[in-house]
């Protein structure tokens, strides 16, 4: 991989955009490379959890808007697609936004589950200053923060500092940017304290449920509970609450 860096360690994944040059804009290349990162942390028994971030200045500008490569490579994910499958992802996934963070590079953070952000990071939808609509500012934008709030930034293009997005409640903190990637990997680190079972099912009931009526998420909540239930690492968190020693988590 090129466009990326993508590494294994300690049952965390990190995922690293790699085109700094280029302010980590998303071509071609690193849309193949982010789905073989994705898929691998989906499928690999060893990767429990994920950080995404950025190489340089820029956590990712959005689409490489002068890329020319041939887009009917078959077998890679669009823009949307990528985002749709990190969605789709249930293992727990971190997003450290190490500065700008724009148009298709706001999807990556959104569709995270935990955003640790530099002082020095920003958040937006620029596109209307070049022009081009929007698909994440509208579809996830707008769910993530009020309305009127969203809208204020998206029709200026404005972007929005690492302290609003605290107040707008799209970072989970704000962290001096030298403490950034330690803060994500000790977020990463009390995860893996965790079951990883029960926190990929509290994922995996919140996912699929977003849209669902209230009575119907609750009825798939109470489903994953269930199943949960009967894993090894549920005897295994009962007996060490009994025996007050810390569990040791098998993920089966």
């Amino acid at each position: 991989m090129s466009a990326i860096r993508y590494d294994v360690k300690d049952r965390i994944a990190w995922i690293t955009l790699n085109r700094p040059e280029k302010r980590n804009a998303i071509n071609l290349a690193m849309r193949k490379e982010l789905q073989e990162a994705f898929e691998d942390v989906k499928f690999n028994p060893d990767v429990w959890v994920a950080i995404l971030t950025g190489e340089g200045t820029t956590f990712c500008s959005g689409k490489d808007i002068v890329d020319t490569s041939p887009e009917e490579n078959r077998g890679i994910l669009s823009n949307h697609e990528i985002h749709q499958y990190q969605m789709h992802i249930f293992k727990p996934m971190i997003c450290a936004v190490n500065g700008g963070c724009y148009a298709q590079g706001c999807g990556f953070a959104l569709n995270s589950d935990i955003i640790i952000m530099s002082e020095k990071a920003q958040f937006g939808w620029p596109q209307g200053n070049r022009g081009i609509s929007s698909v994440g500012g509208p579809s996830r934008g707008t769910h993530a923060i009020p309305y009127h709030v969203a809208m204020g930034f998206l029709m200026r293009a404005k972007a929005m500092s690492a302290a609003d997005c605290l107040r707008w409640g799209i970072a989970t903190e704000v962290v001096p940017h030298k403490d950034l990637l330690p803060t994500a990997h000790r977020y990463a680190q009390e995860i893996l304290e965790c079951s990883p079972l029960a926190v990929r099912g509290m994922k995996e009931a919140t996912r699929l449920g977003y849209d669902l009526p209230l009575e119907a998420r609750m009825r798939l909540a109470q489903y994953v509970v269930e199943r949960v239930s009967t894993s090894e690492d549920k005897q295994e968190g009962i007996q060490a609450f009994k025996e007050k020693r810390k569990p040791v988590w098998r993920g089966r």
